[in-house]
């Protein structure tokens, strides 16, 4: 039997969650099972691209130029054509879309090019209390009007699947909870050992090092981080700090950092790709993003066997057991993200702890564990419509 066709679609192969995801999956499906390609908008932007990253692990990649993240109707006609003509020339039999902007067009372009199975991964809504409550009926409105066309919803927590059904997206039938998988053994063994890592950032073997893996966009708040390190820094001043990441707010970021005097405490390394190892000489990662899904960048943290602070939202609480494996603070409050630190850095027994419970559930979010059970679904899709056996 041949391998079936699968389209995965998503709106921007940055250096993100989703996008790794979405990596991953078309790396690591069965090959004699599934035939996986991957479909990209052409913008990147500051946070990095993984464009070559998809490309270096031999994953069929087109780059649809019409496909934007900006809401533009003349635009998002030309690629709904696009699209759909796409599909129709691969005759995919599943088409897998990610992101709110190709979760839309995607879906409705699978279903004009009557592509038979159409699944959508939630990996954090669109719309969000922040926005303007216009918008975000806009969103809500689009997801229900999409949602008759889908085969099934991934959310990769529960929390998404409450909010969706909050929101009065679709019914419990509708979702399956498919949490986002990591590379499990890159961040259990990392190459560069923690004090080399440490020395050629410029920091003490013996320094306490608090760090965060993230995009410098709103939606992060790495102005808050940075105005918690400023917290921190005065209450244990033995303490150095370490930003990985890159975005639109970079300029802010560095700022700030000038104006609380952070610039000989706080390390901004930009874009990493070994962010394996980077974990590797933190003592504590902390996370002050405003929403998300599920943030892969814990469970990394989890499995490198670091205590986390971390904001009360979505999928954040969804990995973190508050007063477990971590402690959840409210998010947009600086001050609350600090005075957590500065609690696990004066009790070192508490954060070892912590860490070790992270560590000891880490499995459950291991990239095969996602994939066998991503297969799974696409297998149980194919039965109901008669093309498996």
């Amino acid at each position: 039997m041949s391998p079936i066709p699968v389209l995965h679609i998503i709106t921007r192969l940055i250096v993100g969650g989703a996008q790794e995801t979405v990596m991953l999956i078309a790396d690591m499906l069965d090959e004699s099972q599934w035939m996986v390609h991957v479909l990209s908008g052409p913008q990147t932007g500051s946070e990095g691209s993984l464009i070559e990253h998809v490309r270096d692990r031999g994953i069929p990649l087109a780059i649809e130029p019409a496909l934007v993240r900006q809401i533009n109707p003349i635009k998002d006609l030309e690629a709904l054509v696009r699209l759909t003509r796409f599909i129709k020339r691969g005759r995919y039999t599943i088409v897998h879309t990610h992101s709110s902007k190709a979760g839309v067009l995607g879906r409705w372009a699978a279903w004009l090019a009557g592509t038979p199975i159409i699944v959508h991964t939630v990996h954090g809504w669109g719309h969000h209390d922040r926005q303007y409550p216009l918008v975000r009926a806009l969103y809500i409105a689009l997801e229900k009007l999409t949602l008759p066309i889908t085969g099934r919803l991934i959310a990769v927590s529960p929390r998404n699947v409450e909010k969706g059904l909050g929101d009065g997206i679709g019914c419990p039938e509708d979702y399956v909870v498919i949490r986002s998988g990591i590379e499990l053994d890159r961040f259990r063994h990392p190459r560069v050992p923690r004090h080399e890592t440490r020395m050629a950032l410029g920091i003490p073997s013996d320094a306490l090092v608090v760090g965060t893996v993230t995009r410098l966009s709103p939606q992060k708040a790495p102005l808050d981080f940075v105005r918690a390190v400023g917290i921190i820094a005065q209450s244990v001043p033995e303490a150095r700090f370490v930003m990985v990441g890159d975005g639109p707010l970079r300029p802010q970021v560095e700022a700030l950092a000038a104006e609380l005097e952070l610039t000989n405490r706080l390390i901004l390394t930009g874009l990493r790709c070994d962010v394996s190892e980077l974990m590797a000489a933190f003592d504590i990662f902390a996370l002050s993003s405003l929403w998300e899904g599920l943030p892969r960048v814990l469970p990394q943290a989890m499995v490198a066997g670091l205590p986390i602070v971390a904001t009360a939202i979505d999928g954040n609480a969804e990995a973190i057991e508050d007063g477990v494996n971590g402690l959840l603070v409210p998010p947009g409050q600086p001050a609350a993200l600090a005075q957590a630190v500065v609690c696990l850095l004066r009790d070192p027994q508490m954060a070892c702890r912590m860490g070790q419970a992270g560590r000891a559930r880490a499995g459950e979010f291991g990239a095969r564990k996602m994939v066998g059970k991503i297969a799974n679904l696409y297998e149980e899709l194919l039965v109901r419509r008669g093309l498996g056996s």
